[in-house]
């Protein structure tokens, strides 16, 4: 009995919950859309079908009750037709309003503030507010707008090309044009496709013409079509073009025809493709949509957030339904009454979170769509692949390896070959020693002219990468230079911008001109601005050098002290009787006693002294040591300085550099110097603001004949 009695208090308790459950929505909840009257009209309708078909199959949302449509076309901009059929839709009652995506919809928002019902957007506005009563599932253009300025820094573009379709594209591209602030020298070209324009060839040839390769483009997806085709005619679907499509829907590009164009064409996509849901979206669309009916794509960015603004208002009418009740009373324009449950059908709306075929939906504090995540879409062949995600906090986000990156530049240079320029300079490209006719000179190969580094080096990358290659001597002889009247290139720089070659291989120095012009490579050798100079040459060797290191002076007091301290020596020899002695000891009585430091003895004791060798004449008398050990001392002296100076003689002669600095070598006009005439070391001495500088280069314009090489 107890237990009886507990399922019966249980069931007492469950049971009215779940008929207020059952019954807080009404069974049949209606929804008015009203879309464009042109060729995408099918296609939108098709996406609400689809929402409204997933949703009304799901029970888990909305329970019993089931979404049923109302939708009308009107032309768009038909302000007075938008409001009419606006009112006869509302007539018997409606719990929201899919809005058209265009600015029809500002006569909508009225009506939906004056009866308070919720709009659902889908479409781009570029308001900073919202109305009250409307819902936009559409991503904010100012953040997506940072998301493209976010790529263009990344990808370092200091100039570009932007071609937008109408007014609106340049509210859209506000973040863009505020890049200039961030690069002093970026250069932004802005140019308007009109809408009466079919034939964009003249505005490509334009940007071809000056030099420009990097071009956004803001316009529909068709025309965007319409410009590669006529871009692909005269030459701008190539290697050195590169495409920003601001578009969305860069992913429907067709790209069959470019296949094989190694064009760089590059956007984002908000559709989540990763989304389970997605596949059941696609074959629900299939059910309901017969193609030929419209402009057909299930994916497109428009169709998707038609989804999307469905499955969020389910999601929060779902959530108000379980907590209260909804009832949905007839509206009329004439008399028009708040509806009661607006506010809170709106405060839901404003805080629910839902994951879409976009991603997920969450709206700021001002009800805009703020926070979402794009996928950086890159051509391959002729598919668009996701190389990166961008998110407002980190902004964009390379998800490829270096290795795939790596695999997709092998693959574009396989096979094709690369017209290389280059300037025949000493060790890197050096004419051969060939003994042959000029006719037969002609009619050989750059390989078999020339040799050096650089062909070296293209050969062991060509190996490498598998790509092919022909050099060829740069027209004028020049490196790069660019004149400052005109602004224009001459040299390997004019060449690569003409693109009449792909890459120069040469020891060409990395300047900040050069490097807005074209683009660099790592460097293979890293040099800086220096002096070269040809040494003095040294003069023939003299039989007298070695008297180099003393002066003359000091030779003439050394041979007097030594003369005179021999002559000394001699002297006191002879005085002395300790110098004296038997020159046959074995004589008792000799008649005569003998001297040995005699004069020249005298001479030769000293002599051996300087040149630190003994001799058998050696001094006995206490007199001739003194003059003997002075003596000693002073050769001790001369020597150690004679062999010093020797020392520093023998390096001084090699460490004799004439110039040691810019400055001495402006201080002098006995030496000529010169640059090479068309280099950056020469652009440098004429642009430079440094007086130093300006000074050699006045030098070096004054002499006759030129110093200029080249």
């Amino acid at each position: 009995m107890v237990k009886l009695g507990f399922i019966l208090t249980v069931c007492h308790l469950l049971i009215p919950h779940a008929v207020s459950q059952m019954s807080s929505l009404p069974g049949n909840i209606r929804i008015a859309a009203m879309f464009d009257e042109n060729e995408y009209a099918a296609t939108h309708k098709a996406a609400l079908e689809t929402a409204v078909s997933i949703i009304n199959d799901d029970r888990s949302v909305l329970g019993k009750s089931r979404l049923i449509t109302t939708t009308a076309e009107v032309v768009a901009r038909d302000s007075y037709k938008a409001a009419s059929v606006a009112c006869q839709m509302i007539r018997p009652g409606i719990a929201a309003f899919l809005g058209p995506l265009s600015s029809s919809s500002s006569h909508l928002q009225s009506l939906a503030k004056m009866i308070r019902f919720p709009l659902l957007e889908s479409r781009w506005v570029y308001n900073s507010f919202k109305p009250k009563y409307s819902v936009n599932v559409h991503p904010h253009p100012s953040v997506v707008g940072k998301a493209l300025a976010d790529l263009v820094r990344k990808i370092g573009w200091k100039s570009f090309v932007i071609l937008y379709e109408d007014g609106t594209g340049l509210i859209r591209l506000q973040e863009l044009l505020k890049l200039p602030k961030s690069y002093e020298s970026q250069k932004i070209t802005v140019r308007q496709l009109y809408e009466d324009w079919d034939d964009y060839r003249p505005l490509l040839k334009e940007i071809k013409n000056s030099g420009e390769t990097r071009i956004v483009l803001d316009c529909d997806i068709d025309k965007v079509e319409t410009i590669f085709r006529q871009a692909k005619e005269i030459g701008m679907i190539s290697d050195y073009y590169n495409y920003l499509i601001t578009s969305l829907d860069v992913e429907r590009i067709n790209l069959a025809p470019y296949k094989y164009e190694n064009v760089n064409i590059t956007g984002f996509r908000i559709v989540d493709t990763n989304n389970p849901e997605v596949g059941e979206y696609i074959e629900e669309w299939n059910k309901i949509f017969k193609e030929g009916q419209g402009k057909f794509h299930p994916l497109y960015t428009e169709n998707v957030l038609i989804f999307d603004a469905m499955r969020t208002f389910a999601k929060a009418l779902d959530d108000l339904g379980s907590l209260n009740r909804l009832e949905i009373n007839p509206f009329s324009c004439e008399q028009p009454k708040p509806w009661m449950y607006g506010d809170k059908l709106m405060n839901y709306l404003h805080h629910v979170e839902v994951t879409g075929l976009t991603g997920e939906i969450v709206f700021d504090s001002n009800g805009l769509r703020t926070d979402f995540k794009l996928e950086l879409m890159e051509k391959q062949r002729d598919i668009m692949i996701v190389s990166g995600i961008w998110t407002p906090e980190v902004g964009v986000n390379y998800t490829q390896t270096a290795s795939q990156v790596e695999g997709q530049i092998v693959e574009k240079l396989q096979n094709k070959t690369l017209r290389v320029t280059t300037a025949k300079t000493t060790p890197f490209v050096i004419a051969k020693k060939l003994d042959v006719p000029k006719e037969a000179l002609e009619r050989m190969s750059f390989e078999e002219k020339y040799e050096g580094y650089v062909l070296d080096l293209l050969e062991y990358l060509s190996k490498e990468v598998k790509f092919k290659y022909k050099f060829h001597m740069v027209g004028d002889g020049k490196y790069g230079s660019v004149d400052p009247n005109t602004g224009e290139w001459n040299g390997m720089i004019r060449e690569l911008q003409d693109q009449k070659a792909d890459m120069a291989v040469v020891d060409l120095s990395m300047t900040s001109q050069r490097q807005q012009a074209v683009d660099f490579t790592m460097p293979f050798m890293n040099t800086g601005v220096g002096i070269l100079y040809k040494k003095k040459t040294p003069p023939a060797p003299n039989l007298f050098s070695f008297l180099s290191p003393l002066s003359l002076d000091v030779w003439i007091y050394m041979t007097t002290t030594y003369l005179a301290t021999s002559i000394l020596m001699y002297l006191l020899a002879r005085i002395t009787p300790q110098e004296w002695e038997n020159p046959h000891p074995c004589s008792t009585q000799p008649e005569a006693l003998e001297n040995l430091l005699t004069l020249v003895n005298c001479l030769w004791h000293n002599w051996g002294s300087i040149m630190q060798q003994g001799s058998d004449i050696a001094p006995k008398a206490i007199s001739t040591r003194m003059v003997a050990g002075m003596w000693w001392f002073f050769t001790l002296i001369m020597i150690s300085s004679y062999t010093a100076n020797l020392a520093a003689f023998l390096t001084a002669a090699e460490m004799d550099v004439p110039i040691n600095s810019a400055e001495d070598l402006a201080k002098q006009t006995k030496i000529k110097y010169g640059t090479y005439g068309y280099g950056s070391t020469n652009a440098f001495f004429k642009s430079s603001t440094i007086p130093t500088y300006q000074k050699l280069n006045a030098f070096m314009e004054s002499v006759k004949p030129s110093v200029y090489t080249g």
